[in-house]
């Protein structure tokens, strides 16, 4: 690099830096990557308590920082960028605790049809695109039914706004296979609902 090059200086605060970028820095600055926290953490915290619940999301936020924080030497821009990157770690974190997202389904199944004024964290994203009262105790129900990695690509794609490349990226399967399994789980929910579409609301014809 010459010494007239106008690339930015990584380490220049006033910088807009890429997250991608910022990952890179860490690894000689590990305190950068509180900034990969600060611009992801409530994001992170939603999905997870959408996921399983608020409590959990609480304890829980934090660990998926921390796993990636130390497997960030590994990220490969490459492959991906970071946002996906870090729904990965936090699908890993779910996995671990696939009893307490089962609880909040069931929780949720139970609740439909009640006029209470509680806020559930689950679904609510999903389910309020159907109808109220009984489909939503239906879609629970269809949730719960799913395979775990079929429901990691429906709510990743739902809840977590990935692109089908992202999901891929998050859960490290084939590009293709986001597809298909999305495709199947469509099928499933539109059987559970009597025809409603749980993406859309209404019948598909």
């Amino acid at each position: 690099m010459t010494a007239n090059s106008t690339a930015p200086d990584l380490a220049d605060p006033r910088e807009t830096i890429s997250d991608e970028a910022l990952v890179e820095l860490s690894r000689r600055t590990p305190e950068r990557f509180g900034e990969i926290y600060d611009r992801y953490v409530s994001e992170i915290y939603a999905y997870l308590g959408r996921r399983l619940d608020r409590q959990a999301a609480d304890d829980l936020t934090a660990e998926v920082f921390l796993a990636a924080f130390r497997k960030r030497e590994t990220f490969d821009p490459g492959r991906g960028r970071v946002r996906p990157w870090l729904y990965g770690f936090a699908s890993n974190v779910i996995a671990v605790h696939r009893r307490a997202e089962a609880r909040r389904l069931a929780a949720l199944q139970r609740s439909a049809g009640t006029d209470d004024d509680r806020e559930h964290g689950h679904e609510d994203r999903v389910v309020t695109r159907v109808d109220a009262g009984s489909a939503q105790g239906r879609l629970a129900a269809g949730l719960r039914a799913l395979p775990d990695g079929d429901r990691d690509v429906l709510l990743l794609s739902a809840l977590g706004e990935l692109s089908h490349e992202e999901v891929a990226q998050a859960l490290d399967i084939p590009y293709g296979t986001v597809g298909s399994r999305l495709n199947r789980v469509r099928r499933k929910l539109r059987a559970a609902l009597g025809g409603v579409n749980p993406l859309h609301g209404g019948s598909d014809g």
